[in-house]
């Protein structure tokens, strides 16, 4: 198994980061990895939450003072991440950390670029998220096979791995502005991509509150709308 950077972006999450934290390194006990924290410039105490973790073996972070946006807190990791395969998962404790194997194992067995931690968010009945969430991610998802096409049956994940290759060489085609930065990645004009999905355990936020509002919504279907018009008129 190949060395690994984890990019966790974060705002606000001081009581789920001191969960969350050791829980990565318990499941990644002698694996070769990098944890990455991005802080948007939280207001509670989680720059000192992440000060107490600092003597962790390969532990970083990161603040973000400008504009708060969390796919520019990706990117930021991105640029930073010091190893070629990246993983990126919400520090709010939805996604768990004892999937981090599952998904190491199939992107490297299968030499994958992309790997997808998908909700099934049609099929299963109990997916941990109220009924405004589902609806919205789910017309949303109907939205993106529709004008984009189909390339996985969760592209608003947050959990997912990819070779950072990919990033770079595309990193001028991407919006690089909202909350789902795997949904620019993965409908870049002309891409061939190995992608797979894996089901993962989504989880309910534990801590703190959701940061999902009309506001993201919008970002949503605005980046929707420029891939789909880069898609016509290439």
């Amino acid at each position: 198994m190949g060395k690994f950077t984890i990019v966790v972006p974060v705002y606000n999450e001081a009581k789920n980061l001191k969960i969350l934290v050791p829980r990565i390194y318990k499941e990644l006990r002698g694996k070769k990895f990098e944890l990455l924290i991005v802080d948007d410039n939280s207001n509670d105490e989680t720059c000192k939450i992440l000060k107490f973790f600092k003597k962790k073996k390969n532990f970083k972070h990161i603040i973000r003072k400008s504009e708060r946006d969390l796919s520019k807190s990706c990117i930021l990791g991105f640029k930073k991440a010091k190893y070629k395969n990246i993983i990126v998962m919400d520090g709010d404790l939805q996604h768990k950390p004892s999937d981090l194997k599952k998904i190491l194992h199939v992107f490297f067995k299968k030499n994958l670029d992309i790997v997808v931690g998908t909700r099934d968010l049609f099929k299963v009945k109990n997916h941990n998220l109220n009924f405004v969430r589902l609806f919205a991610s789910r017309i949303l998802i109907l939205i993106v096979n529709l004008l984009l096409g189909s390339k996985t049956t969760d592209p608003m994940s947050g959990f997912f791995m990819f070779k950072k290759r990919i990033f770079e060489k595309h990193e001028h085609k991407l919006i690089k502005k909202g909350y789902k930065v795997l949904l620019d990645l993965i409908y870049i004009n002309n891409q061939k991509i190995k992608i797979i999905d894996v089901k993962i355990n989504f989880d309910s936020r534990m801590k703190g509150k959701s940061k999902m509002n009309l506001k993201i919504l919008i970002y949503l279907i605005s980046m929707i709308s420029k891939k789909f018009l880069r898609k016509i008129i290439p």
